[in-house]
Protein backbone atom coordinates (compact mmCIF):
# COMPACT_ATOMS: atom_id res chain seq x y z
CA UNK A 1 0.00 0.00 0.00
CA UNK A 2 1.49 3.77 -0.49
CA UNK A 3 2.95 5.89 2.42
CA UNK A 4 -0.49 8.11 3.22
CA UNK A 5 1.54 9.22 6.49
CA UNK A 6 -0.82 7.91 8.87
CA UNK A 7 -0.89 8.73 12.16
CA UNK A 8 -0.73 5.37 13.85
CA UNK A 9 -1.16 5.15 17.11
CA UNK A 10 -3.28 7.58 17.23
CA UNK A 11 -2.89 10.45 19.96
CA UNK A 12 -4.34 9.14 23.47
CA UNK A 13 -5.45 12.38 25.42
CA UNK A 14 -6.50 12.87 28.84
CA UNK A 15 -9.53 14.75 29.18
CA UNK A 16 -9.28 17.75 32.28
CA UNK A 17 -12.90 17.76 33.12
CA UNK A 18 -14.12 18.18 36.48
CA UNK A 19 -17.73 16.94 35.77
CA UNK A 20 -15.83 13.26 35.65
CA UNK A 21 -13.51 14.05 37.91
CA UNK A 22 -15.80 15.30 40.83
CA UNK A 23 -16.83 11.49 40.13
CA UNK A 24 -13.83 9.61 40.52
CA UNK A 25 -13.70 9.16 36.64
CA UNK A 26 -10.80 9.19 34.85
CA UNK A 27 -11.27 9.73 31.40
CA UNK A 28 -8.77 9.80 27.58
CA UNK A 29 -9.99 10.74 24.36
CA UNK A 30 -8.53 8.14 21.89
CA UNK A 31 -8.39 10.61 19.11
CA UNK A 32 -8.44 8.15 15.76
CA UNK A 33 -9.60 11.28 14.05
CA UNK A 34 -6.49 12.32 13.47
CA UNK A 35 -5.11 8.79 11.77
CA UNK A 36 -5.64 10.90 8.44
CA UNK A 37 -7.76 13.86 6.67
CA UNK A 38 -9.57 11.57 4.56
CA UNK A 39 -9.55 8.46 6.09
CA UNK A 40 -9.94 9.41 9.52
CA UNK A 41 -11.01 6.69 12.86
CA UNK A 42 -12.97 3.51 12.20
CA UNK A 43 -13.00 4.14 8.54
CA UNK A 44 -9.54 3.26 7.99
CA UNK A 45 -9.51 0.69 10.48
CA UNK A 46 -12.61 -0.86 8.74
CA UNK A 47 -10.99 -0.42 5.20
CA UNK A 48 -7.49 -1.52 5.73
CA UNK A 49 -8.48 -5.47 5.29
CA UNK A 50 -11.06 -5.41 2.78
CA UNK A 51 -8.51 -3.38 0.65
CA UNK A 52 -5.99 -6.24 1.20
CA UNK A 53 -8.85 -8.32 0.33
CA UNK A 54 -10.21 -6.95 -3.01
CA UNK A 55 -6.25 -6.58 -4.38
CA UNK A 56 -5.80 -10.51 -3.23
CA UNK A 57 -8.63 -11.19 -5.31
CA UNK A 58 -8.17 -9.38 -8.72
CA UNK A 59 -10.78 -6.46 -7.98
CA UNK A 60 -10.21 -2.95 -9.52
CA UNK A 61 -13.54 -1.45 -8.24
CA UNK A 62 -15.34 -1.12 -4.79
CA UNK A 63 -18.93 -0.98 -4.37
CA UNK A 64 -20.89 0.18 -1.57
CA UNK A 65 -23.57 1.92 0.22
CA UNK A 66 -25.02 4.87 1.59
CA UNK A 67 -27.19 7.87 2.72
CA UNK A 68 -26.04 11.14 1.43
CA UNK A 69 -24.41 12.08 4.44
CA UNK A 70 -22.60 8.98 4.79
CA UNK A 71 -18.71 9.69 5.48
CA UNK A 72 -18.35 6.13 4.81
CA UNK A 73 -18.98 6.89 1.06
CA UNK A 74 -16.26 9.94 0.90
CA UNK A 75 -13.89 7.64 2.56
CA UNK A 76 -14.29 4.69 0.24
CA UNK A 77 -13.70 6.93 -2.13
CA UNK A 78 -10.27 8.56 -0.92
CA UNK A 79 -9.41 4.96 -0.59
CA UNK A 80 -10.08 4.29 -3.79
CA UNK A 81 -8.27 7.20 -4.90
CA UNK A 82 -4.91 6.57 -2.71
CA UNK A 83 -4.82 2.84 -3.42
CA UNK A 84 -5.51 2.69 -7.45
CA UNK A 85 -9.44 1.44 -6.99
CA UNK A 86 -12.84 2.63 -9.06
CA UNK A 87 -15.34 3.02 -6.99
CA UNK A 88 -18.87 3.16 -7.11
CA UNK A 89 -21.53 4.66 -4.22
CA UNK A 90 -25.28 3.86 -4.09
CA UNK A 91 -26.79 6.12 -2.59
CA UNK A 92 -30.00 5.77 -0.77
CA UNK A 93 -32.95 7.51 -2.08
CA UNK A 94 -33.08 10.12 -4.93
CA UNK A 95 -30.76 12.44 -6.56
CA UNK A 96 -30.57 16.22 -5.06
CA UNK A 97 -28.78 18.71 -6.75
CA UNK A 98 -26.36 20.41 -6.20
CA UNK A 99 -23.92 17.74 -4.38
CA UNK A 100 -23.49 18.16 -0.47
CA UNK A 101 -20.47 18.46 0.80
CA UNK A 102 -19.65 14.47 1.79
CA UNK A 103 -20.94 13.75 -2.08
CA UNK A 104 -18.92 16.43 -3.54
CA UNK A 105 -15.70 15.01 -2.06
CA UNK A 106 -16.37 11.18 -2.71
CA UNK A 107 -16.91 12.56 -6.89
CA UNK A 108 -13.75 14.61 -6.20
CA UNK A 109 -12.10 11.42 -5.63
CA UNK A 110 -13.47 9.74 -8.46
CA UNK A 111 -16.74 7.84 -6.72
CA UNK A 112 -19.32 7.31 -9.26
CA UNK A 113 -22.66 7.92 -7.54
CA UNK A 114 -26.05 5.98 -8.51
CA UNK A 115 -29.30 6.12 -6.39
CA UNK A 116 -31.97 4.04 -5.63
CA UNK A 117 -35.34 4.62 -3.88
CA UNK A 118 -35.95 4.15 -0.45
CA UNK A 119 -37.37 0.98 -0.86
CA UNK A 120 -35.56 -0.68 -3.01
CA UNK A 121 -32.64 0.23 -0.74
CA UNK A 122 -33.54 -1.66 1.80
CA UNK A 123 -33.26 -4.70 -0.30
CA UNK A 124 -29.93 -3.63 -1.37
CA UNK A 125 -27.74 -7.06 -0.48
CA UNK A 126 -30.99 -9.25 -2.12
CA UNK A 127 -29.25 -10.79 -5.18
CA UNK A 128 -31.39 -9.30 -7.63
CA UNK A 129 -30.29 -6.01 -6.55
CA UNK A 130 -26.72 -6.91 -6.31
CA UNK A 131 -26.45 -8.64 -9.59
CA UNK A 132 -28.29 -6.08 -11.07
CA UNK A 133 -25.88 -3.23 -9.77
CA UNK A 134 -23.04 -5.66 -11.40
CA UNK A 135 -24.69 -5.71 -14.62
CA UNK A 136 -24.24 -2.14 -14.91
CA UNK A 137 -20.79 -1.37 -13.14
CA UNK A 138 -19.12 -4.72 -13.53
CA UNK A 139 -17.04 -7.04 -11.07
CA UNK A 140 -16.37 -5.75 -8.12
CA UNK A 141 -15.74 -6.11 -4.49
CA UNK A 142 -18.83 -5.35 -2.37
CA UNK A 143 -18.58 -3.19 0.99
CA UNK A 144 -21.44 -3.54 2.90
CA UNK A 145 -23.31 0.21 4.40
CA UNK A 146 -21.00 1.85 6.84
CA UNK A 147 -18.31 -0.97 6.05
CA UNK A 148 -18.62 -3.39 8.48
CA UNK A 149 -18.16 -6.84 8.06
CA UNK A 150 -15.80 -9.75 9.21
CA UNK A 151 -12.64 -7.94 8.14
CA UNK A 152 -13.70 -4.65 9.20
CA UNK A 153 -14.17 -5.90 12.93
CA UNK A 154 -10.78 -7.60 12.73
CA UNK A 155 -9.12 -4.08 11.48
CA UNK A 156 -10.68 -2.41 14.91
CA UNK A 157 -9.53 -4.72 17.19
CA UNK A 158 -6.16 -2.89 17.34
CA UNK A 159 -7.36 -0.08 18.94
CA UNK A 160 -7.23 -1.89 22.74
CA UNK A 161 -3.41 -2.63 21.87
CA UNK A 162 -2.64 0.58 20.92
CA UNK A 163 -3.69 2.20 24.26
CA UNK A 164 -0.72 2.67 26.85
CA UNK A 165 -2.72 3.44 29.75
CA UNK A 166 -4.57 0.66 32.29
CA UNK A 167 -8.44 1.48 31.37
CA UNK A 168 -11.51 -0.48 32.75
CA UNK A 169 -13.90 0.49 30.29
CA UNK A 170 -13.80 1.86 26.26
CA UNK A 171 -16.67 3.75 24.43
CA UNK A 172 -17.14 4.17 20.76
CA UNK A 173 -20.43 5.36 18.88
CA UNK A 174 -22.90 3.17 17.17
CA UNK A 175 -23.66 2.92 13.41
CA UNK A 176 -23.64 -0.53 12.35
CA UNK A 177 -21.98 -2.21 14.99
CA UNK A 178 -18.63 -3.41 13.73
CA UNK A 179 -16.38 -0.66 15.69
CA UNK A 180 -18.04 -2.08 18.87
CA UNK A 181 -17.12 -5.71 17.51
CA UNK A 182 -13.63 -4.91 16.84
CA UNK A 183 -12.55 -2.97 19.76
CA UNK A 184 -14.61 -5.43 22.03
CA UNK A 185 -12.50 -8.28 20.97
CA UNK A 186 -9.46 -7.20 21.44
CA UNK A 187 -10.12 -6.34 25.18
CA UNK A 188 -8.35 -7.61 27.66
CA UNK A 189 -9.81 -10.52 30.48
CA UNK A 190 -12.14 -7.79 32.74
CA UNK A 191 -12.14 -4.77 30.03
CA UNK A 192 -15.29 -3.73 28.92
CA UNK A 193 -16.85 -1.59 26.05
CA UNK A 194 -20.11 0.06 25.52
CA UNK A 195 -21.60 1.09 22.24
CA UNK A 196 -23.89 4.12 22.12
CA UNK A 197 -26.34 3.60 19.58
CA UNK A 198 -26.58 6.60 16.98
CA UNK A 199 -29.91 5.56 15.89
CA UNK A 200 -33.49 5.55 17.11
CA UNK A 201 -34.53 1.98 17.56
CA UNK A 202 -30.85 0.93 17.46
CA UNK A 203 -32.06 -2.79 19.29
CA UNK A 204 -31.23 -4.46 15.97
CA UNK A 205 -27.35 -3.82 16.57
CA UNK A 206 -27.16 -5.99 19.75
CA UNK A 207 -27.75 -8.69 17.09
CA UNK A 208 -25.17 -7.56 14.46
CA UNK A 209 -22.73 -7.08 16.92
CA UNK A 210 -23.28 -10.91 17.75
CA UNK A 211 -22.81 -11.84 14.61
CA UNK A 212 -19.94 -9.61 13.39
CA UNK A 213 -18.25 -11.39 16.36
CA UNK A 214 -19.18 -14.87 15.28
CA UNK A 215 -17.83 -14.06 11.79
CA UNK A 216 -15.19 -12.60 12.47
CA UNK A 217 -13.75 -14.54 15.70
CA UNK A 218 -15.77 -17.25 16.14
CA UNK A 219 -17.63 -16.61 19.03
CA UNK A 220 -19.72 -13.85 20.69
CA UNK A 221 -17.28 -12.12 23.25
CA UNK A 222 -19.80 -11.14 25.35
CA UNK A 223 -18.45 -8.47 27.22
CA UNK A 224 -19.86 -5.19 25.54
CA UNK A 225 -23.16 -3.36 25.78
CA UNK A 226 -24.68 -1.04 23.54
CA UNK A 227 -26.49 2.09 25.35
CA UNK A 228 -29.98 3.31 23.29
CA UNK A 229 -31.22 6.07 24.25
CA UNK A 230 -28.69 8.55 23.33
CA UNK A 231 -30.00 9.56 19.65
CA UNK A 232 -31.59 12.85 19.64
CA UNK A 233 -34.05 11.59 18.01
CA UNK A 234 -32.78 9.35 15.47
CA UNK A 235 -29.60 9.09 12.99
CA UNK A 236 -28.10 12.57 11.36
CA UNK A 237 -30.60 13.95 13.91
CA UNK A 238 -30.33 16.93 16.75
CA UNK A 239 -31.72 18.67 19.33
CA UNK A 240 -30.73 22.05 20.84
CA UNK A 241 -29.42 20.01 24.35
CA UNK A 242 -27.06 18.72 22.15
CA UNK A 243 -26.00 21.69 20.35
CA UNK A 244 -25.22 23.23 23.57
CA UNK A 245 -23.46 20.39 24.69
CA UNK A 246 -21.13 20.58 21.53
CA UNK A 247 -20.75 24.39 22.46
CA UNK A 248 -19.66 23.71 26.07
CA UNK A 249 -16.81 20.81 25.18
CA UNK A 250 -15.74 22.84 22.58
CA UNK A 251 -15.18 26.13 24.80
CA UNK A 252 -13.77 23.71 27.31
CA UNK A 253 -11.57 21.52 25.46
CA UNK A 254 -11.23 23.18 22.16
CA UNK A 255 -12.53 20.49 19.87
CA UNK A 256 -15.68 20.01 18.47
CA UNK A 257 -17.09 16.71 18.32
CA UNK A 258 -18.77 15.30 15.24
CA UNK A 259 -22.84 15.80 15.99
CA UNK A 260 -23.90 12.41 14.28
CA UNK A 261 -21.75 10.37 16.52
CA UNK A 262 -19.21 11.56 18.91
CA UNK A 263 -21.03 13.94 20.62
CA UNK A 264 -24.10 11.90 21.22
CA UNK A 265 -21.15 9.24 22.42
CA UNK A 266 -19.75 11.62 24.88
CA UNK A 267 -23.03 13.41 25.97
CA UNK A 268 -23.96 9.65 27.22
CA UNK A 269 -20.88 8.67 28.52
CA UNK A 270 -21.24 12.00 31.35
CA UNK A 271 -24.89 11.14 31.53
CA UNK A 272 -23.91 7.70 32.47
CA UNK A 273 -21.01 9.16 34.69
CA UNK A 274 -22.92 11.02 36.67
CA UNK A 275 -25.75 9.02 37.15
CA UNK A 276 -23.32 6.93 39.29
CA UNK A 277 -22.56 4.13 36.42
CA UNK A 278 -18.71 4.27 36.82
CA UNK A 279 -17.44 3.55 40.00
CA UNK A 280 -14.97 5.50 41.31
CA UNK A 281 -11.52 5.12 40.24
CA UNK A 282 -12.66 3.65 36.55
CA UNK A 283 -10.73 4.58 33.69
CA UNK A 284 -12.32 5.35 30.71
CA UNK A 285 -11.31 5.60 26.94
CA UNK A 286 -13.81 7.43 24.69
CA UNK A 287 -12.78 6.57 20.99
CA UNK A 288 -13.25 9.56 18.47
CA UNK A 289 -13.95 7.98 15.49
CA UNK A 290 -14.74 10.86 13.11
Amino acid sequence: MPDLSLRLPSPLVELDDERFARHGVRVYLKRDDLIHPELPGNKWRKLRLNLLAAREQGHSRLLTFGGAYSNHLSATAAAGYHFGFDTVGVVRGEEHLPLNDTLSAAVGHGMELTYLDRTTYRRKLDPEVVDDLRQRFGPCYLLPEGGSNALAALGCTDVPAEIEVDFDVICCACGTGGTLAGVAAGLRPGQRAIGFSALKGGQFLVNDVNRLQTEAFGVPAGNWSIEMDFHFGGFAKRTDELAVFIADFLDRHGFRPDWVYVAKMLYGLLSLTERGRFAPGTTVVALITG
